[in-house]
């Protein structure tokens, strides 16, 4: 049986559990900002489609997401002038428009944009430009505000008939991503390693201690031990500019208590899952401790602009960063875990690299049930 068609003020109250604009300069100005982008950013892609035909990959899947970004921020600026979003699509005698309303007709594959979906795009950001006028800094009056959200609208279901998608699924799609970024209630996803024998999983509790030494060169590299017995490679930054990354292991370890994941760990503790052979090649062999490394490498390289997240909180890293690390890893069965779990994870092994970099030793302790990484003093 299919599921009943989503309703637009439905739609619009599921939108705004994930609105973070609200209560920020004067209420409209940060998602006026954003609509503006997400229309910009549509008009880009149907751009390098047209010019780089063979190169763009998932345009169609790009298209989708960015009509529901844009439909999102529509929703929160008619959510914050007091506005439902069926309103915009009719005269106001109906309670919830249904979407299955304003598009009757079946979704098809988007190939080519056509020159008709370029043309509505080009008036969709006019009437944006027109909306973000009429907002100006002020409440405005709220008739010819409404009017103007509806050409909007009107615009943006003109451009998914043309574009063969359906707005219905793209609200669909949206609501799925920012669950998966801003969920309303946090449930952990089970553990990979759960049904293996106990000698193949991550220990649940852990304690290791960090620390630097310097060798008789002057050169400073970390060790690690482990109840007394070093793991690991003596490690150094391997850069011309010294930047600490010899404490990067920090960072798997956060992977493991908080994900449940981390090849790098597993190797260290020889806990790979040798049982399932498939397993122990494809999860926990060579390519995906390579993989691993390179999502630390980059992490890294962009935690160093923002001096290691200090000043970062639980939804606040970038939705960028966190796609793209998910797509790092595209293949592998971490690819599963919702972004806020990997915020967790990047966000905790920051903090402890932090202290490391403060204190030059620690000690580590994971906590792979309660998804948690911590650090205190090394005795």
């Amino acid at each position: 049986m299919a599921a009943p068609s989503l309703g637009l003020d439905e739609y619009q109250t599921l939108a705004s559990r994930s609105d973070r604009t609200r209560n920020k300069g004067n209420g409209f100005d940060l998602p006026v900002l954003g609509l503006v982008g997400e229309v910009g950013s549509l008009l880009s892609e149907v751009k390098k489609r047209q010019r780089d035909k063979a190169a763009i990959i998932g345009y169609e899947q790009t298209v989708l997401e960015e009509l529901g970004d844009t439909l999102w921020y529509l929703a929160i600026i008619a959510d914050h002038a007091d506005i439902k979003l069926a309103t915009l699509a009719s005269d106001g005698s109906v309670s919830d428009s249904a979407f299955s309303a304003l598009q009757p007709q079946h979704s098809l594959p988007l190939n080519t944009p056509s020159a008709q979906f370029e043309r509505t795009l080009l008036r969709l950001a006019a009437a944006t430009g027109e909306l973000a006028a009429a907002v100006d800094g002020s409440h405005g009056d709220k008739d010819h505000l409404k009017t103007r959200l509806a050409s909007v609208f009107g615009h943006l279901v003109q451009a998914a008939n043309e574009a063969e998608v359906l707005l219905e699924d793209a609200a669909r799609f949206n609501i799925q991503k920012t669950e998966d970024r801003w969920p309303q209630d946090r449930v952990y996803p089970g553990l990979f390693d759960s049904t293996f024998p106990g000698d193949e999983q991550l220990p649940r509790t852990l304690e290791i201690d960090i620390y630097e030494r310097e060798a008789s060169n002057g050169k400073s590299y970390v060790l690690q031990s482990c109840k007394g017995l070093f793991i690991g490679d003596r490690l150094t930054d391997n850069i011309m500019e010294p930047d600490d990354y010899r404490f990067h292991d920090v960072f798997h370890y956060a992977y493991a208590a908080v994900l449940g994941w981390s090849p790098v760990t597993r190797a260290l503790l020889k806990r790979k899952r040798k049982s399932k052979i498939r397993v122990d090649e494809g999860e926990d062999g060579a390519r995906a401790v390579l993989i691993e490394e390179g999502v630390a490498t980059y992490v890294f390289g962009i935690a160093k602009d923002f001096n290691f997240f200090a000043d970062q909180k639980p939804g606040d890293l970038s939705l960028t960063l966190l796609k793209n690390v998910r797509q790092f890893v595209r293949g592998y069965e971490v690819h599963a875990s919702p972004l806020w779990l990997w915020e967790d994870a990047i966000l905790q092994g920051n903090h402890a690299f932090r202290y490391l970099r403060e204190k030059r030793r620690g000690r580590i302790k994971l906590d792979v049930e309660r998804r948690s990484l911590s650090i205190e003093e090394l005795p």
